[in-house]
């Protein structure tokens, strides 16, 4: 099922502690469009199937990766593109999208997005018990 746009910003709000709507759609925005570079094919898709269609475009239509991120690599991209980011805070931001993508999502497609991801990923999204999975 896919969350509406105001259901899914407001829990990103909450779970980055944001003050505003439009900081937690930055954070939204940066990491889906970094996400959508690593994932190729059905899993994209079906990721943003779940997703808010605004949320969803980003996704479909990211930033150009030259090759997969590391989770460490991942931070330090987003801290580049969230101004006055470090990566401390990337991480929180992270964490509060990513989480709320897999929650939006459900087990079997975030196995599916791991799969298609470096080492690491799983903590990202909150669910690091689907890594002793694979």
């Amino acid at each position: 099922m896919t969350l509406r746009w105001e259901a899914f910003l407001d829990r990103v709000q909450e779970r980055g502690e944001y003050d505003t709507p439009e900081e937690a759609e930055r954070a939204v925005r940066v990491v889906l469009a970094l996400l959508g570079a690593h994932l190729a094919g059905q899993v994209r898709a079906d990721l943003a199937a779940h997703l808010p269609e605004t949320f969803a475009l980003v996704l479909l239509n990211p930033l150009q990766a030259a090759e997969p991120l590391t989770p460490e690599r991942f931070i330090r991209a987003t801290a580049a593109w969230i101004e006055g980011a470090t990566e401390a805070t990337a991480v929180w931001d992270i964490g509060a999208v990513l989480s709320t993508v897999a929650d939006a999502v459900g087990d079997d497609i975030m196995q599916r997005i791991l799969l298609q991801l470096p080492p690491g990923y799983d903590v990202l999204f909150g669910r690091p018990q689907l890594a002793r999975h694979r």
